[in-house]
Parts: C-alpha cells; sequence; structure tokens
C-alpha cells in the first residue's frame, strides 16, 4: 500500500521543493565566475571541498539540489524520507551561514544584511527536522483502533 503525503505536508513540501528545484536548475548554468563564488565560499567553511575543482562542485551542488526538491515534489516519497534529505542539505547551507564571517551580527544569530540570503536556510532546516519527525499514519491508525505494529510512514 502506497502512502501519500498528509494534507498537512503538501504546502510545505511544494514550496520548499519548488524553491530548491529552482535554485538547482539556475545552478547548472553558473557561469565560471558563479561557480568560482560558490566554490570558494563553501570550501572556505568545509575545506575538505577545496578538493573539488569548482565547476565540478557547483554541478554536483546543483544535482544535489535537482534531487531533494524532486524528492519533495513527490507524493510517493515519503515524507520522513524526503525531511531527511532536506534536513542533511539545508544544514549543511546553515552550517555556511553560521560559520562565515559577517553573515551574523555579533554575538547573535540574527542575519546582517549580508547574510539574509543565508539565512532563510534555517527555515528549510525547520521544515526537515518538522518532516522526520511527523506522526505518519500511526496516529490515524491508533485511532481507528488499529495496532502500532503496522504503523510507518
Amino acid at each position: 500500500m502506497m502512502l501519500l503525503p498528509e494534507p498537512r505536508d503538501i504546502p510545505p513540501r511544494l514550496a520548499t521543493g519548488a524553491f530548491i528545484l529552482n535554485s538547482g536548475l539556475g545552478k547548472l548554468k553558473a557561469d565560471e565566475a558563479t561557480a568560482q563564488g560558490l566554490h570558494g565560499m563553501a570550501s572556505n567553511v568545509y575545506p575538505f571541498l577545496g578538493k573539488l575543482e569548482p565547476g565540478r562542485f557547483t554541478r554536483l551542488l546543483a544535482w544535489s539540489e535537482i534531487a531533494v526538491g524532486a524528492a519533495l515534489l513527490t507524493p510517493v516519497v515519503p515524507t520522513r524520507l524526503a525531511g531527511l534529505a532536506l534536513t542533511g542539505f539545508s544544514g549543511g547551507l546553515f552550517g555556511l551561514y553560521l560559520r562565515t564571517p559577517g553573515m551574523r551580527e555579533p554575538g547573535s544569530l540574527r542575519p546582517t544584511q549580508d547574510g539574509i540570503a543565508l539565512a532563510k536556510d534555517s527555515w528549510m532546516l525547520g521544515i526537515g527536522l518538522g518532516f522526520v519527525g511527523a506522526g505518519g499514519s500511526c496516529a490515524r491508525a491508533a485511532s481507528k483502533g488499529r495496532t502500532r505494529r503496522r504503523c510507518s510512514r
């Protein structure tokens, strides 16, 4: 039996999935200067990424965004699984926000003007964590008198 997303999960899956998919599709067309900028920022925070060539890094990033966006937009992908993908991806992006100098006001999580573009990753992380912790069909099954053994998502 295929479980479709709960109605409450559909709006955040659509909004977040479309946002990430669009971002990934845009990065597929990135020029060399954009690729170098993305790679430079990421490798400053995550030094192991410095081993990748900027163009390759940008293509991998683009395809990662496309995969996560598509998972969120595809109803047959369980919400928890899509949430795991979103949490992992947005957690890495949120790490950029937390670790890049000048993105936050000193001693605060509040973004500077430069940090607003990266601060949006906090809501994607929150949505992903919400999906991972979603109740799934167990609440429906319990209300119908079914045993918890059959609950899954």
